[in-house]
Order: C-alpha cells, then structure tokens, then sequence
C-alpha cells in the first residue's frame, strides 16, 4: 500500500501528516509526502516569468523536510517507515489528484484548512476539491 499525504506547512498539515503516518505505520505502508508549488507569476514584456520561483522552491523543500521529520517522530520507535518526497506545481487540488492518480496511490491525506484560508473562503476550500477531483479515498484532517 501507498498513501500520500499533501502539505502545506500548516499546523493542519502537520495534524494530517501525523495521521497518515501513524496509519501507513500500523499498516505498513509507504508515504508519499506532496507539496504544491503556486508561485504567482506576472507578465514582462509579455513573457510569463515567475518572480517568486525560487522562495517558492526553497520554502516547498523546507516544508517537505519537516513534513518528513514530523512523520518520522510520530511513529513508532524502531518503526520502518518508507517515506518518498515530491514537489509538484500547478493549481493545488488538480496537481494532487492527478499525481495521486499517476503514482497509484492507494489514498490521499490533506488538512481541513491550510494556509489559504482567507482565500478558500471564497473558491472553496482545497480539500473539498481534491475530494472531487480524486479517483481513490480521500481523508480529511481537522
């Protein structure tokens, strides 16, 4: 079995990552742990750039280092956890289901509400659309 569990490096991201651990764990399971790269881009001299790419990678790799480190420390001792990271880029529910769908993941793990907040209150929320969008089961964590 494989589980992947998207984060964004909130405290709900954290909770999630927490939970996908400990169940891959009881179920000796593989984690995948995803991070979604949305840099803003802008037009100059029409040519699309991205002017916030590299803090968008730097802070995407910190983020996976820690969600790495938190799954580790929530499992057992002695526990062999088979953990794989990956950034992935593009609008955040699609790049999820669709890599959830090419890495045959067996189900995904998101946080309720992430960093987006504010923003989600008015396209609606991440989780609600991975939901949507995904082929396999789909845990959400408050």
């Amino acid at each position: 079995m494989r589980y992947l569990i998207a984060t964004d490096g909130s405290e709900v991201s954290d909770t999630a990552v927490e939970r996908a651990a400990r169940d891959a764990s009881a179920l000796e399971a593989s984690l995948e742990i995803v991070h979604v790269l949305t840099p803003e881009t802008e037009f100059v001299d029409g040519a699309l750039v991205l002017p916030g790419e590299e803090r968008a990678v730097e802070y995407g790799e910190r983020t996976l280092r820690q969600a790495t480190e938190l799954a580790t420390e929530t499992v057992a001792e002695g526990a062999d956890l088979e953990i794989t990271t990956e950034l992935l880029a593009g609008r955040p529910a699609a790049a999820i289901a669709d890599y959830a769908a090419e890495a045959d993941v067996d189900g995904i793990y998101v946080g309720h509400r992430g960093l987006s907040t504010e923003h989600e209150r008015v396209v609606g929320s991440v989780a609600k659309a991975v939901v949507d969008k995904s082929t396999v089961p789909v845990t959400i964590v408050k």
